[in-house]
């Protein structure tokens, strides 16, 4: 599938916002695991979800490997890859709708969607979902610059990026990284809320 006409550029102060959020929340993901509220499948319909929105090359290859290993069948995967939701299973197209407009929004999704969120699954899956989606955010933020960077040094450019675009955002992502660690820390001690609006 190409997505390099659509894939979506983010600021440095966006990418920033988008690697702290997945960073801090990706604890929630771990639990609903663990606690088997969530299960492979769903999760990488939330990730090939919001890999269409933002058109992320990398991560939709990586994502539809994953999910054939799960278990999802080819046509499933390249309808949600085209942004089409009815081969999604009843109880998780809420889940899917929300990531949707979560990456539309730029990780600014409406208080509205949200408590349907929480209203519809609960506290714990609600997050898990959240995570799910913030840490496919984070890889579509820094894949997309990278698939970007990958073309240029073949010789075939993106016309939608630049040289000084992609290398900005591959040589921040260690800092960003690092940086994160004691923002996400003293979020956890001043209990900042894990979503705002």
């Amino acid at each position: 599938m190409e997505f390099s006409n659509k894939a979506r550029k983010y600021t440095i102060s966006e990418s920033y916002d988008i690697l702290y959020k997945g960073l801090r929340t990706i604890r929630y993901l771990s639990k609903a695991k663990r606690e088997s509220l969530i299960g492979d499948a769903f999760i990488e319909r939330i990730m090939l979800a919001v890999t269409e929105v933002n058109g992320c090359a990398i991560c939709s290859y990586a994502h539809t490997k994953m999910a054939l290993e799960k278990g999802m069948d080819k046509e499933e995967i390249q309808y949600l890859l085209s942004g089409n939701l009815e081969r999604i299973p009843k109880e998780e197209l809420s889940a899917i709708l929300f990531a949707q407009h979560y990456a539309e929004t730029k990780g600014h999704p409406s208080l509205e969607t949200w408590n349907r969120i929480l209203e519809i699954y609960g506290k714990d899956l609600a997050l898990g979902i959240l995570a799910a989606t913030r840490m496919i955010m984070l890889g579509n933020t820094f894949g997309i610059p990278l698939g970007s960077f990958k073309n240029r040094m073949k010789g075939k450019p993106d016309t939608y990026s630049t040289f000084t675009y992609e290398l900005s955002l591959l040589l921040l992502f260690l800092p960003f990284s690092i940086i994160s660690i004691p923002h996400i820390l003293l979020a956890s001690l001043m209990k900042s809320p894990i979503i705002s609006f």
